[in-house]
């Protein structure tokens, strides 16, 4: 799985050749990966534009959910926009606890964008672990020079979207491993993003995409549910 940049005629080259339902989710969850990084500056024009916002739109119409679909348009610039993605998900603090002596907590971000950061019961290697035997089971690889562990949203997106291309191309027995994606993995992390993100003031663009995540992931879990109790016996 790459997460480098993608061009806007990359993106329209992608909304265009959709034909399914499953197609279009899986462009969704790829069109979303995108969006929770630094805005490069030719992204940040597509989503100026209103480009982003149209692709949405488009996708989420062919998914066959009926989900409203985000408002991923900005009309701050994209030196704002960066600085509001930095101090939600990558810059963190520290705090004086004890004034007398000088003690000092650190803290990470006020938004984690890993999914460990969000399971408290069970070990950051467990859940690294699994997401890492899942990629490989279907021939998929983390790129290495991005230095992001397996459970980073972006990369479960970006795989959840590789599954559903899959399911629309050449298998569609990949839909229960789908659920079984959501159930173990990406609802966890979308919901939990979606719920810091609620509780932190002036998040913008990056409160809107989350709340849209949160809203899509479920409705995808409660149709793919639907369909294999209706495939039952």
């Amino acid at each position: 799985m790459n997460a480098d940049e993608t061009r806007g005629a990359d993106l329209a080259e992608l909304s265009n050749a959709i034909t399914t339902d499953v197609g279009a989710r899986g462009g969704v969850y790829a069109l979303a990966a995108k969006t929770f990084d630094q805005p490069s500056e030719a992204f940040y024009q597509e989503l100026a534009t209103g480009r982003i916002d149209d692709f949405f739109a488009g996708l989420v119409d062919q998914s066959g959910l009926d989900v409203e679909p985000p408002d991923a348009t900005v009309d701050e610039d994209r030196q704002t926009v960066a600085a509001r993605f930095n101090d939600l998900f990558v810059v963190g603090y520290s705090e004086v606890v004890d004034k007398t002596d000088g003690t000092v907590d650190n803290y990470g971000p006020p938004v984690s964008l890993y999914e460990s950061d969000y399971r408290p019961e069970v070990s950051w290697n467990d859940v690294n672990l699994d997401l890492a035997r899942a990629y490989e089971y279907f021939g998929c690889q983390v790129n290495q020079e991005t230095r992001r562990n397996h459970d980073h949203v972006r990369l479960q997106l970006e795989f959840m979207g590789y599954l559903c291309r899959r399911e629309a191309t050449v298998d569609p027995d990949v839909a229960a491993a789908r659920l079984d994606f959501h159930d173990r993995h990406l609802r966890v992390v979308t919901e939990g993003i979606a719920d810091m993100l609620g509780n932190e003031p002036g998040t913008g663009l990056y409160g809107r995409l989350a709340d849209f995540l949160d809203r899509f992931t479920a409705a995808d879990v409660e149709d793919l549910a639907a369909r294999r109790e209706d495939e039952s016996p």
